[in-house]
């Protein structure tokens, strides 16, 4: 079951993500909400598209139940937009970087675009 929307914050997203709760990120999100992932394996021209609330659920249920550390240390909001940037690592050492941009409609994220870097 999906967990309740609610309005998203910059101190909601850094709590639920640092904590690594993966139904309260999924609670951010509008039913139709589209995330994009760009990265090594996912170029601009070809990014990751996860559509649907369900889905990105299951993107969040997957990264949360990794075995690693989160720490968002930057969150900028203006208007119907957040930022932030999010540093991870794994038990092994191995470290992800990524910023994300959110846009926000009626409290809820729509469009949720990724991109990030990690150790090889």
């Amino acid at each position: 079951m999906l967990a309740k929307s609610k309005p998203v914050t910059g101190a909601a997203i850094k709590r639920a993500i640092e904590t690594r709760d993966g139904r309260a990120l999924a609670g951010f999100y509008a039913d139709n909400a589209v995330a994009r992932i760009v990265d090594r394996n996912n170029p601009p021209s070809k990014p990751r598209e996860i559509k649907g609330r369900a889905a990105i659920t299951a993107f969040w249920d997957d990264i949360c139940s990794r075995t690693m550390t989160h720490r968002v240390d930057t969150t900028i909001a203006e208007g119907d937009r957040l930022a932030f940037t999010q540093a991870c690592i794994y038990p092994d050492g191995a470290k992800v970087f990524c910023i994300a941009l959110l846009e926000l409609k009626g409290g809820l994220i729509v469009d949720h675009t990724i991109v990030q870097a990690w150790d090889e």
